[in-house]
Formats: structure tokens, C-alpha cells, sequence
């Protein structure tokens, strides 16, 4: 039995003012986490538990290319985010930092507070009825960086393989 991951939806067109809001930009990212998604949900980031996932509209991540939209869900727990789409920017911002993305055309389905777990071998959102909901595969190098925490710590293993083996 897969893990089981609570439901936080929120809107479409969700931007990256509103997952780090620039009046914090100067602060560090654990500080700038705890105002992640505060304009649309108030109380998310002092309720979000580590597993958790987000479940938007269309269009996440759009705006500016701050990198800190996606770390701050990193650095909350968030296991995933589900959405039909997203922006480019924030799609290889995301998978650089270890947040996985989910491309589900039926995200929206997704209720508030619901249980859901994720099936990364055949690509679905399956909800607490068996319901599943078709992911869009994702690359396999892309998958191994989420694995890894992101691309730097990927980097890093490697090296450190690499060293172990020569």
C-alpha cells in the first residue's frame, strides 16, 4: 500500500508572488516558507505536514523565475504538487530543488483535505474511491533528481560515486 498524502487545493493561475511573496524575498528560505500561499490560504504553511501535496489549476508556478516559489515547498514537506499545468520556469525550477510535479488534466477533481496516494509506476493520482487519475509520464532523469533531493545533491552523489569507484 502507497503512502497516503492529504489534499491542499488551491486555484489556478497560482504565481510565484504567492508561493514566496517578494516582501520576504529578502529573508532567508525557511523564512519565506512559512509566508508560502498566505494570500490565498492563510493558513497553509503553519498547516501543512511533510507528505502533504497541492493540488492547483492550471498555470501553477507562473510569474518571475524566483527559485524560492519552489524551495519553499521543498522546505515545508510538500511531496508533490498536482496541477494540468505549469509554468516552464517553475517546472525545472521545481525538479532542480526536488519537488516533484505531477501534469494531471483532472487535478481539479481533487477535493480539499482528501487522502490520496501516488503511483509513479504507471503515472496516477489514485484517490481514497480507487479512482485513478492519468499523470503524464515523467522523465526518468528528472524522477532520479527527486529521488536524489534535487540536482545539486544528485551532483554531489555522483561525485562521491565516482570517487568510491576510481
Amino acid at each position: 500500500m502507497s503512502a497516503l498524502h492529504k489534499v491542499w487545493r488551491v486555484g489556478a493561475d497560482v504565481d510565484t508572488d504567492q508561493l514566496a511573496p517578494g516582501a520576504y524575498m529578502k529573508l532567508g528560505i525557511h523564512d519565506i516558507a512559512k509566508h508560502c500561499l498566505e494570500g490565498v490560504r492563510p493558513e497553509f504553511a503553519g498547516g501543512v505536514k511533510a507528505g502533504d501535496v497541492v493540488a492547483a489549476g492550471p498555470n501553477f508556478g507562473i510569474g518571475s523565475s524566483r527559485e524560492q516559489a519552489a524551495d519553499a515547498l521543498v522546505k515545508l514537506g510538500v511531496k508533490a504538487v498536482i496541477a494540468p499545468s505549469y509554468s516552464g520556469l517553475y517546472f525545472r525550477n521545481a525538479f532542480n530543488l526536488g519537488l516533484l510535479l505531477l501534469t494531471c488534466k483532472e487535478a481539479e477533481l481533487l477535493e480539499e483535505a482528501e487522502q490520496v496516494s501516488l503511483d509513479l509506476k504507471q503515472w496516477a493520482v489514485v484517490r481514497g474511491n480507487g479512482q485513478r487519475l492519468a499523470c503524464d509520464p515523467i522523465p526518468d532523469f528528472l524522477v532520479s533528481m527527486v529521488e536524489a533531493g534535487g540536482l545539486l545533491p544528485q551532483l554531489k552523489l555522483r561525485l562521491e560515486q565516482q570517487k568510491a569507484s576510481s
